[in-house]
């Protein structure tokens, strides 16, 4: 009887220390239980192109492939395949990070990257902010491949600062972009710096991040001209999108596909470029962010995110141009680091339907249209502010039409009801107003911390798609993966974001 009861007491610790464990967080860093495969015996790649698309998960591309596929529909639904969705090598990768089911580009970054799971906001270090791990990148750089890293938003942001930084906090963003001058890496393509000379960061003695690169051998290319002049004689090279280093960009990134011009480079434009660059004998690793995809998705701008996805489908096919000619020597993997937006194909009031037609009639991200909505608060006050001053904007924008247009009977389907009309009076007054558009939780969960008329603006049309948002933030989803060439067969499956990270090491065989 003793024995038993001796018995039944250890059970239930054990289903106690379970349960805490669970329930308390003690397992929250430990990766999905899958069995998946990050065992290789073939040869080591030369060329390695790791492609993410932040925010970018099943959602984002279909909604991609729904609207190319509509274009030339007839009104038969039919997808257009991204070229990386035709890869032979197909998986799922959990995102979760060692504190929540929704997790940031900092940590699911370190999980690719290094194959370590930390907290929201860490760049490759553990949770506690007092262990370095290291990335993918550097291991490759120390086995002698050149390293490139390719971003359409600032090369210091979370996504590409993981592959050469570690920092307890991902706005230390002066710190992030001295590490990147250090790296050694051989080039970096895309966007420009957040703190350039430390201001942000108060830095005492700061020197600027390019004197910092000039002085440590990098080539800085910020001209088209220069950045189209590049080749693998260039050197140890910095190549800065134009756009994105001009004084009037805020975000100091690459424009949004929807918003570029015809001249000015593309993401593609720099991958290519960088192939170019880090062309030698012993091979080399890059890493490709298209960053806006995620930055769209949070302002729950469908038409911009899929632009996006577009563009980061055709940086893709540069990579697969080195494939075609060296098909047993380079490995192309596709993915993302995390859903943003909660964004489905699916909307209430359009029930089983969509009309991906709606969103070709978009002309301007989000962020374009809030300039003309800024131009207008300049000059008009609050008290004489009337949505009709703004309707002709909103038409060229959005397509969107109020029901006394000249073209209302033309465009029916594009008809703002009286709802949403409404809907686009209160978020006017409430653009006009000098409050944040976040001082109560009802403001929150109709704009988020976005100009209220443009965001309203978005979501009437994305409704009108047959496309919702759930947030602002991002979401738990899973994110596939997509691997071609040598070593893509290890992709097969479903497993956890930081086996991405061992996969490529086992790949490529670097320690």
């Amino acid at each position: 009887m003793k024995k038993r009861l001796v018995a039944i007491s250890s059970l239930v610790l054990v289903i106690v220390f379970i349960s805490v464990a669970l329930f308390g967080g003690l397992v929250s860093a430990s990766p999905s239980q899958y069995s998946t495969n990050n065992t290789y015996s073939g040869t080591a790649p030369k060329y390695v192109f790791l492609f993410i698309g932040d925010g970018m998960s099943t959602p984002q591309i279909n909604a991609a492939q729904m609207y190319l596929g509509n274009m030339n529909s007839n009104g038969t639904p039919t997808i257009k395949n991204l070229d990386f969705t035709k890869f032979p090598g197909l998986g799922s990768a959990d995102t979760y990070d060692a504190e929540s089911f929704i997790p940031d580009s900092a940590s699911t970054g370190t999980a690719m990257a290094t194959g370590n799971k930390t907290f929201g906001g860490i760049i490759n270090m553990d949770p506690a902010k007092k262990v370095n791990y290291e990335p993918i990148s550097k291991k490759m750089k120390n086995a002698g491949y050149k390293v490139g890293i390719v971003t359409s938003v600032t090369l210091d942001h979370a996504t590409p600062a993981v592959f050469y930084a570690n920092e307890a906090s991902r706005g230390n963003y002066y710190n992030i972009a001295s590490q990147l001058v250090n790296s050694g890496f051989d080039y970096f393509g895309g966007g420009y710096f957040l703190d350039p000379d430390g201001k942000k960061a108060k830095a005492t003695n700061a020197v600027n991040i390019l004197e910092q690169a000039k002085k440590n051998g990098y080539k800085v290319a910020a001209t088209k001209s220069d950045i189209l002049g590049l080749n693998k004689s260039s050197g140890k090279t910095i190549a800065l999108d134009p756009t994105a280093a001009s004084a009037a960009n805020d975000s100091y990134s690459m424009a949004y596909e929807i918003d570029r011009n015809s001249d000015q480079l593309s993401l593609a434009d720099f991958v290519k470029k960088g192939i170019e660059v880090l062309d030698n004998p012993n091979g080399y690793f890059m890493m490709v962010e298209g960053g806006k995809i995620d930055w769209a998705c949070h302002a729950n701008d469908a038409a911009a995110a899929i632009h996006d996805t577009i563009a980061l489908n055709d940086a893709v096919k540069e990579a697969m141009k080195v494939y075609q000619q060296h098909p047993s020597e380079t490995l192309i993997i596709v993915t993302g680091d995390h859903e943003t937006g909660g964004m489905t194909i699916g909307f209430a009031g359009t029930e089983y339907s969509t009309f991906f037609e709606k969103l070709e009639k978009q002309t301007k991200s989000y962020v374009e249209f809030d300039k003309i909505v800024a131009g207008y608060k300049e000059k008009t006050s609050a008290s004489a502010a009337k949505l009709e001053d703004l309707l002709p904007q909103i038409k060229s924008s959005y397509g969107l039409v109020a029901p006394t247009d000249v073209d209302a009977k033309k465009t029916p389907e594009l008809v703002l009801n009286d709802f949403e009309m409404v809907k686009l009076r209160d978020a006017l007054r409430k653009s006009m107003s000098a409050s944040k558009t976040t001082n109560t939780e009802t403001d929150y969960l109709l704009y988020g911390t976005y100009e209220p008329l443009t965001v309203t603006c978005n979501h009437i049309l994305d409704n009108k798609a047959g496309i919702n948002f759930s947030t602002y933030s991002h979401s738990g989803l899973a994110v596939p993966v997509y691997a071609i060439g040598a070593g893509y067969e290890l992709f097969y499956g479903a497993y956890d974001d930081t086996d991405i990270f061992k996969k490529l090491v086992a790949i490529t065989k670097v320690k």
